[in-house]
């Protein structure tokens, strides 16, 4: 399959809200509150926040959406690269869309010379970590998160 990658453009708008409804539908979750913020985080200049749309390069379909940010690390006193969101419909599942995006936020991340590419999924998520086991093992680390 044949795919094209590139940055969301203020007219993908409505391709990338049904991608990341559908993500946050994954994981059981409403995320409409914060689909304005996220956008614009998306496309000002000032935030260290990047997202690309996966599509099929002769229909033009939308396959894919990848969301990624810039994370310093003080142990390292080096910035990596945070995947916080992957996601592509189910119709497009096993067809290589996964890795190319994946793929593609790592040469982002050597060009902009960071050290490293992280990102966490959930632990019953097995056909992500069937991908993901593909590019190195799980870190052993275990993710807590509360409210402030």
């Amino acid at each position: 399959m044949s795919l094209t990658i590139t940055p969301l453009r203020p007219e993908d708008r409505s391709d990338w809200e049904a991608l990341f409804r559908a993500y946050a539908a994954f994981y059981a979750t409403d995320a409409r509150a914060a689909e304005a913020e996220v956008w614009r985080w998306i496309h000002d200049p000032a935030e260290p926040y990047w997202a690309d749309i996966a599509r099929d390069a002769e229909s033009g379909a939308p396959l894919g959406l990848v969301q990624y940010s810039e994370l310093h690390r003080s142990l390292s006193g080096a910035k990596t690269i945070y995947l916080s969101d992957l996601f592509t419909p189910p119709e497009a599942r096993g067809r290589g869309v996964g890795r190319a995006l994946i793929d593609h936020v790592r040469t982002f991340a050597r060009a902009g010379g960071y050290a490293s590419l992280r990102w966490l999924t959930h632990e019953g998520n097995a056909a992500a970590r069937a991908l993901y086991d593909s590019y190195a093992p799980t870190s052993g680390f275990i993710l807590y998160s509360i409210a402030p």
